[in-house]
């Protein structure tokens, strides 16, 4: 009883009954519909066949007096299926048909009957249980007194009457039970599809964030909310991996710039020189601002994440933003020993963040130029804009040494260095934010090898694409 209960619960299987209730009353008076109109036409059709007998009986009354209409209502009496066929006195008296009597009253009266009448057939047993017949009839009088009766037995129309109604109560008996089946199997089904959904969720409060709602494949709205949940659950996985990598790296990383303001402030506090002790104090500022930096970094990407710039969107000339970028950044590679080559086209826009965007674009282009200074590969970084039927291309390209296939997923990931022994420069939030940066846009972040073939120094091309704007 309690899985019922629980079944009756169902918004589904609510649904489900609140149908069959409604389908059973439209099938009922359907049934009851069709039924009075069935009645309506048998009447209808009766009441024709015995008014057309009437007219023939009073034709051939015409033209041969009493002598035809006597012959022609006992020829028409043997006929099989005949009608009723009553000739009767001024009195009420039956003088001839083939009906042995009648419901007293009936042939007081000419025109139709008002109800139909009891009467009773000459082949009638008199033990016959039912030996008492109703019909309808049309009474009229002739010029010396008798009663002509003319009717029609209702026990075929009555009997097919009472078919037609046990037919449409059956139908409607064995569809109030097919949907009652199928009704209990969507409940079921409903319910089982919701109780694998509940296992799925206990099991993700319980902690478990890799469990997912199941999917059946059918598409319909359980699918489509399973799909949602699934999306919302493995953004959350992301996020709370994300704040295990910065707790675990924030110890890591920070722990060696923390270690060295703190050993340049005991220096600077036992320098009495005041030239040292103003060493001292620089070198205090700048670890100070590289904290700074890293924190901002870190604040830049939670925030990208958490969408709260989403509302910032506006159409944003990439063309522009790349063309300014490559001209600031043009000194910074020659002090490198690079050239900064930009191969843009015009008026490309993207739907997203310029201020975002723009920060994105530097990450890359920094690491593009921190990486290939001093390399073997070809000194030249590029900036490439172009743009598909259904996606913008932003990449920055560089001939350094490059980032190893299997090690490009975690490049992305926050504190993540290549350079473990952390020799050089940065904080190993540039791809990060960049990657958070594509997210919040809708697009993607591609890795891959500029000069594939080359021995050592491969290079990298880092590849943002962003969704086409809409027009």
């Amino acid at each position: 009883m309690s899985r019922f209960r629980v079944l009756f619960k169902s918004t589904a299987v609510r649904l489900s009954a609140l149908y069959i209730l409604l389908f059973s009353l439209c099938a009922a008076t359907l049934v009851f519909y069709v039924t009075a109109m069935s009645e309506r036409l048998l009447s209808g059709q009766i009441r024709d066949a015995v008014q057309q007998e009437v007219n023939q009986v009073k034709r051939a009354y015409d033209i041969g007096g009493l002598n035809l209409l006597l012959r022609t209502m006992e020829r028409r009496a043997r006929q099989p299926g005949a009608n009723l066929y009553i000739i009767a006195g001024p009195s009420g008296d039956i003088l001839a048909g083939n009906v042995a009597s009648v419901q007293p009253g009936v042939l007081g009266q000419a025109g139709w009957t008002e109800l139909p009448f009891i009467y009773e057939r000459y082949t009638d047993a008199s033990n016959d249980p039912e030996r008492r017949h109703l019909a309808i009839a049309n009474i009229f009088m002739l010029d010396n007194g008798l009663r002509i009766l003319v009717g029609r037995d209702l026990g075929e129309p009555e009997r097919f009457r009472v078919l037609v109604r046990q037919a449409l109560m059956l139908a409607l008996a064995i569809m109030g039970l097919g949907a009652l089946v199928i009704w209990f199997g969507i409940g079921r089904n409903a319910l089982k599809r919701i109780d694998r959904m509940t296992d799925a969720s206990r099991k993700i409060m319980a902690g478990d964030l890799s469990q997912r709602l199941p999917v059946g494949g059918s598409g319909d709205e359980f699918d489509r909310m399973s799909a949602s949940l699934n999306a919302m659950l493995g953004r959350i996985e992301k996020l709370n991996e994300g704040l295990r990598q910065v707790s675990d790296n924030i110890a890591h990383d920070l722990k060696t710039p923390l270690t060295r303001l703190r050993n340049k402030a005991a220096d600077a506090l036992d320098n009495a020189d005041s030239d040292g002790r103003r060493v001292a104090l620089e070198g205090i500022i700048g670890e100070s601002d590289q904290l700074i930096r890293t924190f901002n970094a870190l604040l830049m990407i939670s925030r990208v994440e958490a969408g709260s710039v989403a509302a910032e969107m506006t159409a944003v000339d990439l063309s522009t933003i790349v063309a300014d970028t490559s001209e600031l950044y043009e000194p910074v590679a020659e002090e490198s020993g690079l050239a900064l080559m930009a191969k843009i086209e015009p008026a490309v826009e993207v739907q997203g963040n310029r201020e975002l965007i723009g920060q994105a674009l530097f990450n890359l282009i920094d690491n593009a130029l921190k990486y290939a200074a001093g390399c073997q590969g070809e000194p030249t970084v590029t900036l490439k804009l172009s743009h598909t039927q259904d996606a913008v291309m932003l990449a920055v390209a560089d001939h350094g040494p490059g980032i190893p296939a299997q090690q490009r997923a975690d490049v992305v990931k926050r504190f993540f260095r290549l350079d473990e022994s952390r020799s050089k420069p940065g904080t190993g939030l540039g791809l990060a934010l960049v990657e958070a940066v594509m997210e919040l846009h809708g697009g993607r972040l591609e890795l891959s090898d500029t000069d594939p073939d080359s021995a050592n120094a491969k290079g990298l091309t880092v590849t943002m694409i962003f969704p086409m704007q809409k027009q």
